[in-house]
């Protein structure tokens, strides 16, 4: 009688490990590390050469160019200055009703240009065809950077109530690193941090001359 309740204490146990298999063989299969929730992983900021242009409508009757014009040239060479790569490219119309204006104006426009910042050597002057223009045919100014961007972002693939496995919905994270591409001041500093500047000695001796003081004059216990 022992033997036989042993087999059948065995059998049970059989099937019941057969059952359990079954029930695992018919999970979904998740694997932990393969869905992507880091936002910075599904919309990296991507670093690449971009086109940086600005247009300057030339009146036909100009024989100068105003205080606030050369103000934004400057700042356009400024940038070119601080970011640009290669040449900084000149392209005045031609055969519009303003290209004896722009002739006029166009040594001024140069000087501008290197007054913000502009090596006169890194400066190309081009033409293009303006003839289908209007009388203000506009000069264009025209350099490449390193630039970065994110995105694009507004793309909603999925339904935002399937929450079962509890993720960041697709589009999550986008718009704050298209925001932070857009701010940085030099892009390359992404890739990592810069060379270290040397030690200003006056600045630090007044700092720990004013830690050492203590709050409100008071003496503090640090002594070096």
């Amino acid at each position: 009688m022992r033997s036989r309740a042993i087999v059948k204490s065995a059998g049970l146990l059989l099937v019941a490990v057969a059952f359990a298999g079954c029930a695992r063989t018919d999970r979904e299969h998740i694997e932990v590390g393969g869905i992507p929730l880091d936002y910075r992983a599904r919309h990296p900021i991507v670093l690449d050469e971009q086109e940086k242009t600005i247009d300057i409508p030339i009146a036909s009757g100009a024989r100068e160019l105003n205080s606030a014009v050369r103000s934004n040239i400057r700042g356009f060479a400024s940038g070119f200055a601080e970011a640009g790569t290669g040449s900084l490219f000149v392209i005045l119309p031609s055969g519009s009703p303003n290209a004896h204006a722009v002739g006029a104006v166009k040594e001024q426009i140069i000087e501008s240009l290197v007054a913000g910042g502009a090596p006169r050597n890194r400066l190309i002057l081009q033409h293009y065809d303006a003839s289908a223009h209007g009388s203000a045919a506009a000069v264009r100014l025209s350099y490449n950077t390193v630039s970065a961007s994110a995105g694009p972002c507004g793309n909603w693939p999925d339904d935002l109530a399937d929450t079962k496995y509890n993720r960041n919905y697709y589009d999550y994270g986008c718009s704050s690193q298209a925001n932070l591409a857009a701010i940085i001041a030099n892009p390359v500093d992404l890739m990592g941090p810069r060379q270290s500047s040397s030690i200003d000695a006056t600045q630090r001796a007044a700092v720990i001359e004013d830690y050492q003081s203590g709050p409100r004059g008071a003496a503090s216990e640090v002594r070096y």
